[in-house]
């Protein structure tokens, strides 16, 4: 009967120790399972995306992604130029994550705006910028588009010096030259000029050249250049917010679809309160949210 009771009671020692490894390993596993849920959640984050286009709006996007890689290890976002062209047709073709294009991609010949989704992230204002020893910091609209299409050649014809004009041009494909042709120039075409594709080597080259001329958005104005006044109007971002400056665009961030990902957070990221009340203005550069007007593809505008 001892022998009975012992064997009986070792029996059930063994199995409350099996019972116990169980709980144990149970326990074990749910914590495994909600770390890996948390852990498949972070990876969202993570990974590398690419975004290409618009140069006007890569300040802006390289800082941001340094900003969110900087609190987000593992993730890579990668960012170049190349012009809101570029930007449009790598995301129309699904080559880049992200787009980026000064113009609506209806305004892109050979672009199905359909199929691309917009986030406006902010608004740029673009002006004309001259070197400084031109001589000029106050033109009409006539003769802005008289020199860019070669009518006035000397800088003394528009009260500045005897000097010869310098036009240079945004290369073909350039949001920001669309958007000067559109609404600088009333759609005329430029004369036949050097053109260049960066908008540091424009600010560069109209800083180190006598008489040069060009356009460049505000967030590249910079005390080695003089951006012109035009009809007396000043190239301001509170300008810009009334339409009285009407040489801007909206800064658009297209992706193939809706955004997922990587992608999704890094949109959300530069939309978020603290970059567009921080950043976008540091950055001289203007929020949506500031506009007291918007406008279309088409460019009609309206007052919100």
């Amino acid at each position: 009967m001892r022998k009975r009771v012992l064997a009986l009671f070792s029996m059930l020692l063994v199995f409350a120790i099996f019972a116990a490894g169980c709980g144990n390993g149970n326990e074990t596993g749910s914590k495994a399972n909600a770390d890996g849920g948390d852990k498949n959640t972070e990876e969202t984050a993570k990974g590398s995306i690419t975004a290409v286009g618009s140069s006007a709006l890569q300040p802006l996007v390289d800082e941001a992604a340094n900003q969110y890689m900087s609190t987000n290890q593992g993730a890579t976002i990668n960012v170049q130029g190349g012009g809101s062209g570029t930007g449009l047709s790598q995301i129309s073709e699904g080559a880049v994550d992200i787009g980026n294009s000064d113009i609506f991609a209806e305004e892109k010949d050979g672009i199905d705006g359909s199929k691309l989704v917009d986030h406006k992230v902010a608004v740029v204002g673009m002006g004309p910028v001259v070197n400084k020893d031109a001589g000029v910091e106050d033109i009409t609209k006539k003769q802005l588009i008289d020199i860019f299409t070669g009518k006035i050649k000397n800088w003394k014809d528009v009260g500045g010096k005897d000097e010869k004009i310098v036009i240079i041009n945004r290369a073909e494909g350039s949001g920001t030259r669309a958007v000067f042709e559109k609404h600088a120039l009333d759609g005329a075409t430029p004369a036949k000029a050097q053109e260049q594709d960066s908008s540091g080597t424009v600010q560069k080259i109209v800083s180190e050249t006598p008489g040069a001329i060009s356009y460049l958005a505000f967030s590249y104005f910079n005390d080695s250049i003089t951006p012109l006044k035009v009809d007396g109007v000043a190239p301001t971002e509170a300008n810009v917010e009334t339409n009285d400056w009407k040489i801007w665009a909206y800064e658009h961030m297209y992706t193939n679809g809706e955004p997922k990902g990587l992608t999704k957070e890094f949109l959300d990221f530069i939309l978020s309160d603290d970059i567009q009340s921080s950043l976008i203005t540091k950055l001289g550069y203007i929020p949506v949210t500031g506009m007291k007007v918007e406008r279309d593809a088409d460019g009609n505008v309206k007052n919100k």
